[in-house]
């Protein structure tokens, strides 16, 4: 009689077992990795995509899980548009005579304002007109909407994006580089607490429709924004004490020579928030490409600045396209 076979013998139920086992191991470990909660790479910061439900992180004290607030339409909000425009059968048509709509443009709405004292309804001479603050015409009829490149829709574009990319909350100090006629203030005033937006500008008529029609009309008086006119980069009238979470300049450096702006940049270097604060830039920075990439991180670097990088914002909304530069104080 043969001697039984030595060495390890398996069984086909056990193997089945081993097989189960390890597989139910594989798929808890999977989805123990899969909710890891690591920082995100600092690409991520700077992406400029839109989240489907439109919301960020708005906690004051910093922490995870505070309240989220929307500053961004998301794709449920342009379906919801969509659906809103399907549903009531609306077409685009072209805006001629029609019951109840007399079409005029600006121009001819100004000329009505001069030939029927504006919007009064007082038959007294303009001596007894009880208006506290008149208001030109000109701005009446909105002539200075006209006055950018752009779309003035486009202004409540790029505050989304700015008050996403910086995660702002209403606490926050921010500062902007010519600010013309509020086309983009006007939400960082709405948004933020009384006197915590401040701008520089040098436009006189923009600063008249800033002061008289735009803050009026839109109930923002009683924020008291901190608007001067000034040029050459001097913020002395805002105070040496003013520290900002966000500095930001929509198409104005373009517009300076580059001497100007590092002069600025220096001036403005100390009003930022130490390392948390973010100066934002559109459409280029050739007054730091023209010098060569390791010369303008050099001189940044004199200033105690670093260049984070750059943001392509595409909007969803307005046919809005922009670049923005982002730089902040260096750790050192």
């Amino acid at each position: 009689m043969a001697p039984p076979p030595r060495g390890l013998v398996i069984t086909v139920p056990f193997l089945v077992l081993s097989l189960l086992g390890a597989a139910i191991f594989l798929f808890f470990l999977f989805f123990s990795l899969s909710s890891c909660s690591c920082p995100a790479p600092p690409s991520a910061t700077r992406s400029s995509a839109v989240p489907s439900s439109g919301e960020v992180p708005n906690d004051s004290s910093g922490s995870a899980g505070g309240s989220l607030e929307r500053f961004r339409a998301s794709f449920e909000d342009v379906d919801w548009v969509k659906e809103q425009i399907r549903a009531n059968g609306l077409h685009m048509a072209d805006n001629v005579l029609r019951k109840g709509i007399n079409p005029r443009t600006r121009a001819q709405q100004l000329e009505d304002l001069r030939n029927f004292k504006g919007i009064s309804h007082y038959e007294e001479a303009d001596s007894s007109n009880h208006t506290a603050l008149p208001c030109p015409g000109e701005l009446l009829v909105e002539e200075h909407h006209s006055n950018y490149g752009e779309p003035w829709a486009g202004g409540r574009d790029v505050f989304e994006f700015l008050a996403d990319a910086t995660h702002l909350k209403p606490d926050s100090r921010v500062l902007e580089i010519g600010c013309g006629t509020l086309r983009v203030g006007l939400h960082f005033i709405r948004y933020l607490k009384p006197s915590h937006f401040h701008c520089l500008e040098k436009d006189e008529l923009s600063l008249m429709a800033a002061f008289m029609y735009e803050l009026p009309s839109q109930g923002l008086l009683h924020k008291r924004p901190l608007i001067v006119r000034g040029e050459d980069m001097d913020f002395t009238k805002l105070g040496s004490k003013e520290v900002y979470d966000l500095i930001y300049a929509s198409a104005v450096f373009l517009h300076m020579p580059d001497k100007l702006v590092w002069a600025g940049l220096e001036r403005l270097a100390s009003k930022l928030k130490p390392y948390s604060g973010r100066i934002l830039v559109s459409h280029n920075v050739k007054f730091c490409s023209r010098l060569g990439g390791e010369e303008c991180t050099r001189r940044l670097a004199t200033l105690g600045l670093e260049y984070m990088g750059k943001h392509t914002h595409d909007s969803l909304l307005f046919n809005h396209y922009e670049i923005w530069f982002e730089f902040r104080h260096s750790k050192a």
